[in-house]
């Protein structure tokens, strides 16, 4: 097989002759940030504080001085004479000034005097080691958490003590536990606020809240919920009427969480540092004890229950032209489900029209003040960006034995539009007032994005207009977008001005929202599983009595905002990337008894060591350089492509291709593929030899790398030092060098765009 011309430098050798300066730099310019390291050993420092707008400093594996992914950091800049071509900046750690890793989770190996732990997560390359009389009965093999009692220092690993022994690598159930343990994430609540949670009352006297403190009785309102099947924690409802003019009355029902979860208490302490629910793939992690999440606070059907009511008049063609926001009392009617109403409202099904007839009129009007509502947001250049969420089928025992591809359909849009109406009327209402408030912003993409998809738009004979800042407004995306739709460029448009955007988070400041074209937005409508929403909450009801909140506590608020709305982003981030774990694992699962069977997929991103392709049941995996046989390859970063340098052959974003699957690696989460007609035959010899074996297959990957933990401990001693010789050391880095690095691959995602319901 053929060595691609891409290389990637060995781990900590100067890659150019300006690099070997990476110790010694000459200009002292420090900045503070959070280090993301790569599976591959480097890293990217994020900057914080006055630099946090500033572009990532890149960082060699010899320049983290001990540093592991997650800490925070000081980082010395090279002069920009120093900086390798290709990057904004480099630099090199000098202090760690806060360490993100006290608990780390791993396999477990065990000699006589110590043991080691071998982490999870593949961006921590050192392994931890346990001294005797610290590994609280753990066997090799063993999935534990390790609380980390001493740094790496002076050439020594890691020390710990194990903290929890999860169970057997590979035994059912523990693969998910290892993940939540590895976030940090518990089901169980501590005592005190359960307690708390437990001496809340579970059913209210109407009585003795309406007229109190502005709250009225919309009891009478056929209000309904319309969620999921299995939804229990029910944050909204909705109802609306059709007036004689064309025009609506549309009401949003949230749930009053803010009356039950009181500032600095301990449900609201807890709250907070849960920042949201979490939802794996297996189960619900609630940022509420159940008692509130499922139950006063759920607005469910046949109860009273307390809400917060955004009241809106919708004009016919979706503009909303007057609002209250208030405290109410309502009482749902029915519980809907989004299957139910496609059924009615898509399928137009005789009998359940028949079945639901005392909801029809409710639900033909919820479709016309949806469709006005759509109209006016695309009118004014919303983008709909359709990201397909796979839902992976489990049984009894946690075993993947299914995927589905679900695609937003009508129901969900009705929802959707009902709540994007009363999230930007909140945000207004307070932003107008000027009040301290958390906004969801969604900022303008950076321009360098702009201006290289611009390049990409321009090979399709398309252009996206931006002032000379290099700003765009959202409609020229949008026109762009909708012009090439059905076309065969579209997949490759559509992915790369998706992943040109940045990253929704909450913000103490109106920023707007780029992606939906709104001056104004908040999280208003969750606020059972989002503590934003809870908090958007509490401020209105603090501005209630006189419109405005007083000025100590605004003062206060102003202060304090920022600092919440960081916290709030970084919780979301974490539960983004524990949902997509444990998604990705059961996928890979799910694909293992698949190898060796061929499939058509897309080719989904393009990379410097090959390109993903993701095939039609969601998965994704990769397609290595080194697999592609008939050509040296070269990366075209402006195209998304790769171009054999003889017979130019290409692989570019969006094409076609079809594929082998040869290794589906549930330790690493990640599938590797083969072009079925540009690859060693070998891979496709060893591809078949798997076939139908998923189960074996499945015990040898598990038992393989226990045994690589057992082959560390009878090898090294706690400074890390290889026992038996320069030769194994030699075969080892042979080993290493044939070996792809896919855990490199398994980095690269699509960009996360955050659901903003």
């Amino acid at each position: 097989m053929r060595k691609s011309k891409i290389q990637t430098p060995r781990r900590g050798k100067p890659r150019n002759q300006h690099s070997k300066l990476q110790d010694k730099p000459v200009k002292e310019e420090l900045v503070t940030g959070v280090l993301s390291l790569s599976n591959r050993g480097f890293g990217f420092v994020v900057p914080e504080g006055l630099q946090k707008n500033e572009n990532d400093i890149f960082i060699l594996k010899s320049g983290l001085n001990t540093a592991m992914h997650g800490d925070t950091v000081e980082v010395r800049l090279f002069p920009q004479e120093q900086v390798t071509p290709g990057r904004a900046r480099e630099g090199t750690i000098t202090k760690i000034i806060d360490r993100a890793n006290s608990k780390i989770v791993g396999i477990f190996a065990a000699s006589r005097k110590f043991g080691f732990v071998s982490p999870d997560d593949t961006r921590i390359k050192e392994d931890i080691y346990i001294p005797s009389g610290s590994f609280l009965g753990a066997k090799t093999g063993d999935k534990v958490v390790v609380e980390i009692t001493q740094w790496p220092e002076n050439g020594l690993k890691a020390e710990g003590n194990v903290v929890e022994v999860l169970g057997k690598s590979g035994a059912p159930g523990v693969d998910i536990l290892s993940i939540m343990r590895q976030y940090d994430l518990a089901e169980n609540f501590p005592a005190v606020v359960q307690e708390a949670a437990n001496a809340v009352e579970q059913t209210i006297r109407a009585e003795d809240h309406i007229g109190i403190n502005g709250r009225e009785d919309r009891r009478n309102l056929k209000i309904v919920t319309i969620d999921g099947e299995d939804a229990k924690d029910l944050d909204d409802g909705v109802y609306v009427e059709k007036r004689s003019d064309g025009s609506f009355f549309l009401g949003v029902y949230i749930a009053d969480v803010s009356w039950y979860v009181r500032e600095n208490e301990p449900l609201d302490v807890e709250a907070q540092a849960r920042g949201t629910s979490v939802y794996l793939v297996d189960r619900v992690v609630p940022m509420l004890p159940r008692e509130l999440s499922n139950g006063i606070c759920s607005l469910n059907a046949g109860v009273d229950r307390l809400s917060m009511a955004c009241e809106m008049e919708v004009s016919p063609d979706g503009v909303i032209k007057k609002y209250r926001i208030l405290p109410v009392v309502v009482h749902v009617y029915r519980r809907l489900t989004y299957t139910l109403v496609n059924k009615i409202l898509v399928e137009r099904d005789a009998d359940f029209c028949r079945d639901n007839e005392d909801i029809l009129p409710l639900l033909y009007n919820l479709e016309e003040v949806r469709n006005a509502m759509y109209k006016h947001r695309h009118r004014r250049g919303s983008i709909n960006f359709e990201i397909p969420e796979i839902k992976v089928t489990l049984d009894e025992n946690g075993k993947a034995v299914g995927l589905k591809k679900r695609i937003s359909n009508l129901g969900e849009s009705i929802v959707e539009q009902c709540m994007l109406a009363a999230n930007e009327t909140v945000a207004e209402h307070m932003c107008r007032r000027k009040q301290p408030f958390m906004y969801r912003v969604h900022e303008q993409p950076e321009p360098a994005k702009i201006e290289a998809l611009n390049k990409l738009m321009n090979t399709f004979g398309l252009h996206i207009r931006t002032s000379p800042e290099g700003k765009v407004r959202p409609k020229e995306l949008q026109i762009a977008l909708e012009k090439i739709e059905g076309r065969p460029e579209e997949k490759i448009l559509s992915t790369v001005s998706l992943r040109s955007m940045q990253q929704a988070r909450y913000a103490a400041e109106n920023l707007g929202h780029f992606g939906l074209a709104a001056k104004y937005y908040t999280h208003f409508t969750s606020p059972i599983r989002r503590y934003p929403d809870l908090i958007v909450h509490r401020l209105l009801r603090e501005s209630f009595p006189t419109g405005s909140i007083p000025k100590n506590r605004r003062d206060k608020l102003l202060e304090k905002l920022p600092e919440m709305a960081e916290q709030a982003s970084k919780r979301e981030r974490i539960a983004v990337a524990a949902e997509r774990d444990t998604t990705d694992l059961k996928k890979v699962e799910y694909m293992q008894q698949f190898v060796g069977d061929t499939f058509e997929g897309i080719i989904s991103s393009v990379t410097g060591f090959g390109f993903f392709v993701e095939l039609d049941n969601g998965v994704e995996g990769l397609v290595h350089l080194t697999t592609l046989k008939d050509d040296y390859y070269d990366y075209i970063e402006s195209r998304y492509a790769l171009e054999g340098t003889h017979h130019h052959r290409v692989y570019q974003l969006g094409d076609k291709v079809e594929v082998v699957l040869v290794r589906a690696s549930v330790e690493e989460k990640a599938l590797d593929f083969v072009a079925k007609d540009n690859c060693d035959l070998r891979a496709l010899n060893m591809a078949k030899g798997s076939e139908n074996k998923p189960s074996v297959k499945g015990k040898k990957s598990g038992k393989g790398k226990v045994a690589k933990a057992k082959a560390k401990v009878s090898r090294r001693d706690k400074t890390g030092t290889k026992l038996n010789g320069a030769q194994k050391a030699k075969k080892t880095k042979k080993n290493k060098k044939n070996k792809h690095d896919h855990k490199s691959a398994k980095g690269i995602k699509k960009k996360d765009i955050i659901a903003e319901i």
